[in-house]
C-alpha cells in the first residue's frame, strides 16, 4: 500500500519508519529545507536523531506529489495543526477522497475540538477515516522495539482492514469503533502525566504516584463515558495502557513538564528547552473545560490547570487534593 505520512516531526518519522517495512512511504514536511536534511542525512536530527530513515522512504515538500497515488494519509502533526494541515489536503484535487488516520493526542488549543471533530469540519470527501493511538514513544517505535495500538474508526470494516494493514511482526494494531474512547484516553492521559511529574519531581514517593495514577484513570474514565466512549476502550490501550506508560516513563515529555514545574523551573522555560510539542499543556483548560461543561468532576485535571497558570504552586496544588474530602472510591 502506498502511505502518505504528514508531518516530520518525532512521530511522523518513527510511524514512516515502521510502515517502511512493509509499504511504499512517502513523508512530507512543509518545510523544504527541512525535506533537504532529512533527504541529506537520512535521519531526523532536529526531532528523532539517532535512527537511521529506510532508504525506501520518500521525502517532499510538495503535497500534491505525496499525496499523488497515496492509499492512505496518515496524519502525524500536532492537534494544533491538523485543521491547517487538512485545508492543505483538501486544497489538493481528489485529495479529500483518500482515506485518513489520524496519529495525534488532545485538543485544538484554538476551538477546543478533539481531532475527530477537526476531521467532521474541514474534510469535505466521502472518505472513511479513524483515529492511531495508544501508548507509544516515538523513539522506541523507530528502533523496532515491541508496541501495540488501537486503530478506531466509525466504519468498522474500514477500522479492521486498516488495522490488518498496518500491523506487524513488531507492531500490534487492533480495531475499533470506539472513537470517543480512543481520543478522550489520549488527550486525558498528558495532563495526568504532567500531575505525575509534579508528584515525582516534589519526591512524594511511588505510593503517591500509584494513587494519583488511579485517580487520574478514574477521571478519564469518568469523562470518556460520559461523552460515550466505552469501558473496555477506557480500559485499554489507548486509555489505562497510554496513561501507564506516559506518568511513568521519562520518554514522556508531559512528565518532563511535570518534573521540572516541581523544580520550580517556568513553564515558558521549560517549553523553551523541551524541543518537542507536550501536547498535554495546551490540552489541559479543553480537558477541564469540556470535564465543567459535562458535569464532569476532573480534580486532578483542575489541579494542573493551576499549576499551569502559575495560581497554585507544585505543592500547594498536591495539599489541595489530600484535603478534598473522603468518599466511596466509585464516586
Amino acid at each position: 500500500m502506498n502511505i502518505a505520512v504528514l508531518g516530520a516531526g518525532a512521530w511522523g518519522t518513527a510511524l514512516a519508519s515502521t510502515f517502511a517495512g512493509q509499504h511504499d512511504v512517502t513523508l512530507w514536511t512543509r518545510d523544504p529545507a527541512f525535506a533537504g536534511e532529512l533527504r541529506m542525512h537520512r535521519e531526523n536530527l532536529r526531532y528523532l536523531p539517532g535512527h537511521r530513515l529506510p532508504a525506501s522512504i520518500v521525502i517532499d515538500a510538495d503535497l500534491a506529489r505525496c499525496l499523488s497515488g497515496a492509499a492512505l494519509i496518515v496524519g502525524a502533526v500536532p492537534t494544533g495543526a491538523l485543521a491547517a494541515t487538512l485545508e492543505r489536503v483538501a486544497a489538493v484535487p481528489g485529495a479529500d477522497e483518500r482515506p485518513l488516520v489520524w496519529a495525534c493526542k488532545g485538543f485544538d488549543s484554538a476551538t477546543g475540538e478533539l481531532p475527530h471533530r477537526i476531521v467532521a469540519r474541514v474534510r469535505t470527501g466521502s472518505a472513511c477515516s479513524g483515529v492511531l493511538s495508544g501508548p507509544s514513544f516515538a523513539a522506541e517505535i523507530a528502533r523496532g522495539l515491541p508496541a501495540a495500538l488501537t486503530l478506531a474508526s466509525a466504519d468498522a470494516g474500514f477500522a479492521r482492514a486498516t488495522a490488518h494493514a498496518l500491523h506487524s511482526n513488531r507492531l500490534r494494531v487492533y480495531s475499533s469503533t470506539d472513537v470517543i474512547g480512543v481520543e478522550v484516553g489520549g488527550a486525558a492521559k498528558n495532563v495526568m502525566a504532567i500531575a505525575a511529574g509534579i508528584c515525582d519531581g516534589l519526591g512524594l514517593g511511588l505510593n503517591a504516584r500509584a494513587a494519583l495514577v488511579t485517580r487520574g484513570l478514574a477521571e478519564l474514565v469518568r469523562l470518556g463515558l460520559k461523552l460515550g466512549g466505552r469501558p473496555d476502550t477506557l480500559m485499554g490501550l489507548s486509555g489505562a495502557g497510554d496513561l501507564i506508560l506516559t506518568c511513568t516513563g521519562d520518554l514522556s515529555r508531559n512528565r518532563q513538564v511535570g518534573l521540572r514545574l516541581a523544580q520550580g523551573v517556568p513553564l515558558a522555560e521549560i517549553l523553551g528547552t523541551l524541543g518537542h510539542v507536550a501536547e498535554g499543556v495546551s490540552s489541559a483548560h479543553s480537558l477541564a473545560a469540556l470535564a465543567r461543561e459535562n458535569g464532569v468532576e476532573m480534580p486532578i485535571t483542575e489541579a494542573v490547570c493551576g499549576v499551569l497558570d502559575g495560581r497554585l504552586q507544585p505543592a500547594a496544588a498536591v495539599d489541595g487534593l489530600m484535603r478534598r474530602d473522603p468518599r466511596a472510591e466509585g464516586e
